[in-house]
């Protein structure tokens, strides 16, 4: 028979070895959970209500009859892409039209113009402020705030006065009309059109940060989980569009070769819930789970078998 000792000692040599292999450390980090972009937004979605009844429970103790407006949370994808911005060619920049838009408020817009007649019909579709040269000299005198413009729009014929006189004012505060980022046009169509587009809340520029990673609002949180798959899946396929023939952030020259992964990882978060991580599989353009999950896909394809 076995001696109670000899019991004892192999009981607390499993405790230990039991402990040692769920011990985490920072090289040996917790693996962070991925979920698919449909379940993903449903567990955001959840979180964002629960914040509004929350709100509301709190309002009502306070006896407050009349509550105010719950703010509408923001839903934000973040992409990282495997890109390095300081090396030619990988710095992505540009507009994404979103089918339902980010949810805000008619922005206010300016418009740069030597047209009089596309300055009275831009003043007229919305814009704030419209005007040539005459309104860059506003601008410098202060005449005209330029704080609280959110976009810039610009003809490519009054470029050369803008960025004379007012570029070191808009520059900073990115309001400087860019071709990629759709804010410079070359006729009077497409100006007004843009506006539109602008005034909408549709259009959203993007760029890679340092890391090469990319925000995009992708709208709000009573938009529900089917326009925001929608918007996701036009901001995943714009991304993809403008891949760059060669990308890495390695330091060798040739860093793209076969198995070299553009997209690293993704996430959507709220303005007050956490973030969370999604299943690259169902934010790929090229994968046969885009805006979709596996167990889905595996259910229907098990449907479809089952009743051929």
């Amino acid at each position: 028979m076995l001696s109670n000792y000899f019991l004892r000692h192999v009981s607390a040599c499993c405790r230990v070895t039991t402990q040692h292999m769920l011990y985490h450390s920072r090289a040996h980090p917790k693996p962070i959970p991925e979920f698919a972009v449909t379940d993903a937004l449903s567990s955001l979605l959840k979180d964002v209500n629960a914040r509004k009844r929350l709100r509301s429970r709190r309002l009502k103790r306070r006896g407050v009859e009349t509550a105010p407006d719950h703010p509408d949370e923001t839903i934000e994808l973040a992409v990282n892409l495997n890109l390095d911005p300081r090396k030619p060619g990988q710095a992505l920049r540009g507009s994404i039209s979103l089918p339902n838009g980010t949810g805000k408020k008619q922005m206010d817009c300016l418009v740069f113009t030597s047209d009089p007649a596309i300055q009275e019909a831009a003043l007229q579709a919305g814009a704030k402020y419209a005007g040539g040269e005459s309104l860059a000299d506003e601008i410098v005198a202060g005449r005209v705030a330029v704080d609280t413009i959110q976009r810039s729009l610009a003809t490519a014929e009054i470029v050369p006065v803008i960025s004379k006189k007012v570029a070191r004012l808009l520059g900073p505060r990115g309001l400087m009309p860019n071709a990629k980022e759709g804010t410079l046009l070359q006729g009077s169509a497409e100006l007004l059109e843009a506006l539109e587009t602008q005034l909408a809340g549709k259009q959203v520029p993007y760029r890679t940060e340092k890391e090469g990673i990319v925000h995009v609002p992708v709208g709000r949180g009573s938009f529900g989980k089917t326009k925001l798959l929608e918007n996701i899946g036009q901001v995943m396929k714009t991304i993809f569009d403008v891949k760059p023939e060669n990308y890495g952030k390695g330091k060798k020259k040739k860093t793209t070769g076969k198995g070299t992964k553009y997209l690293l990882r993704a996430s959507v978060s709220s303005t007050q819930g956490k973030g969370v991580r999604l299943d690259l599989r169902t934010v790929d353009p090229n994968s046969t789970f885009f805006l979709t999950s596996p167990e889905e896909v595996a259910k229907a394809a098990l449907a479809s078998e089952t009743h051929a």
